[in-house]
């Protein structure tokens, strides 16, 4: 048994800068030999920014990290490759990924490519991606073995995430770092990942991981409390299971962003459809995969559907077909806002009716442009660059961010904003236009517990002041709106 007061990483006054802005000012903080910790803390705390540091991504200017266990590892190991550092010793697992094609030339994928079976081609598989062809028991519980044969551009977003932490784990480094490893996966992988998480941490790895505090793995022994880049607490995990967890106030949305919302809406004219959506009998294969099978499925104008399902089971590519995204479509029998699907109409004339989120979008979402003008992008429905917006517009996306939250991101880059910043502005991206349709998969991903039911009080808000028709998709049923009332499952292609 090691000595308890080994340490394994030391973080010493450090103060760390990143661009203009100062993410650490003077923080110590010191992991020793066998305690594996949790990060938690509201959106913007810092978590993400604190395992980059640690990582080595951001400039520290002030203090210094001191990486023990990698002194530890050169005292019994021999490398001859001049490069090796503590780097390769360490594996973490963020948000987004950095798969590559085929050519290994550019991570630059698209959000349609995934739905393009010839473009999908120059995406690797997860067996070429993990680079073995049998799955190890290490990370069997990731449930990774029906995905083998799949292209990495293919896979959903809780699948993407499986894939992501097996390469970590099968790296066998000293120190896993996990940033907010649960977004994404269905009930049964959140538990299953868990279990593995236990397993890791007992055969000798240390974990870091930020999560929310009601997601913590069982063998986690300490938990680290950050608010606005500083520490607020260190403690034991029974320490922490004693502290009272913070009170979560009813969102009252004030008077003036309830006006500002029915003000935004009242004056969005939609055109009648005698339904929204009529699906008949769709089927969606590539290859020899079916991915959907027999789906039947009609939405009424106003009405507001929730879509459930595990990782895996059809959704995005459900979505896909609305959203104008997928090929497919022409080979089915579809209509969409009255009109089948093929008969003429743009990509674009679909586009112009929906607003919509997703965390593949997110992942695609490339733009240089700064939080405002990625807002006013909804008004054209372009990813990146496009014609300047009008000033009534750019009011309408001013009041969107306004009420969301992030009207102080205004001017900044989209990409130099914290994640929940991100995903907040693509959701007023989504909003700008007053669309008849609103496609929200999974939008609540990477937002605080604040954050998720502000959000949901805009949407309920916004529901009762426009015939608006919604489709929402979230593995947290508590994260529903209020307004939702029909609900569609899916499970392996197939409603059940």
């Amino acid at each position: 048994m090691a000595d308890k007061q080994t340490p394994f990483l030391s973080l010493e006054h450090i103060t760390v800068r990143y661009l203009d802005k100062t993410l650490f000012n003077t923080l110590s903080w010191q992991i020793t030999k066998g305690e594996q910790w949790a990060i938690t803390g509201p959106s913007g705390a810092g978590k993400t920014a604190l395992l980059n540091t640690i990582l080595g991504k951001f400039n520290i200017i002030n203090g210094s990290i001191h990486h023990h266990f990698y002194d530890e590892w050169r005292q019994h190991n021999i490398t001859t490759d001049p490069y090796f550092n503590y780097r390769n010793l360490v594996a973490m697992v963020g948000h987004h990924h950095t798969f590559r094609n085929l050519s290994n030339t550019t991570t630059d994928f698209y959000y349609q490519q995934r739905f393009n079976s010839m473009d999908a081609e120059n995406s690797p598989t997860v067996m070429e991606y993990l680079e073995i062809k049998d799955v190890p028991a290490l990370v069997s519980p990731l449930r990774i073995a029906p995905l083998m044969e799949k292209r990495l551009i293919k896979l959903s977003n809780g699948e993407t995430r499986r894939v992501m932490i097996a390469r970590a784990l099968l790296q066998r480094p000293q120190l896993l770092m996990l940033d907010n490893p649960y977004i994404g996966l269905d009930i049964q992988a959140r538990k299953d990942f868990s279990h593995m998480i236990n397993e890791i941490i007992a055969g000798g790895t240390t974990v870091l991981l930020a999560t929310a505090p009601h997601e913590i793995p069982d063998h986690i022994t300490h938990v680290l409390t950050l608010e606005d880049g500083a520490i607020t607490g260190k403690h034991t995990r029974s320490e922490f299971a004693k502290l009272p967890l913070p009170v979560q106030p009813d969102i009252v949305l004030p008077e003036i962003e309830t006006d500002k919302i029915a003000a935004l809406v009242q004056n969005s004219t939609h055109t009648h459809f005698d339904n929204i959506v009529c699906m008949e009998d769709i089927h969606v294969k590539y290859g020899e995969n079916t991915i959907l099978q027999g789906i039947n499925w009609t939405i009424q104008p106003n009405e507001k559907w929730a879509l459930l399902g595990p990782n895996g089971a059809g959704k995005s590519t459900l979505l896909s077909l609305i959203n104008g995204d997928n090929p497919q479509a022409y080979a089915n029998k579809l209509w969409l806002f009255g009109r089948k699907r093929g008969s003429g109409e743009s990509i674009w004339d679909i586009k112009k009716k929906i607003g919509f989120v997703s965390p593949e979008l997110h992942q695609y979402f490339t733009s240089r442009d700064n939080c405002l003008q990625v807002v006013c992008s909804g008004f054209s429905d372009i990813i990146g660059s496009t014609r300047p917006a009008t000033p009534e517009q750019q009011q309408v996306a001013k009041d969107w961010m306004s009420i969301l939250g992030v009207a102080a991101h205004e001017q900044t880059p989209f990409k130099q904003v914290p994640e929940s910043a991100q995903r907040l502005t693509l959701l007023a991206r989504a909003l700008v236009k007053n669309p008849p349709l609103l496609i929200f998969d999974e939008p609540c991903q990477g937002l605080d517990a604040q954050q998720k039911l502000h959000f949901k009080k805009v949407i309920e808000q916004l529901c009762d002041h426009m015939p608006v028709t919604l489709i929402y998709v979230t593995h947290y049923e508590e994260e529903l709106p209020d307004c939702v009332n029909k609900f569609i499952r899916l499970s392996k292609g197939q409603m059940v």
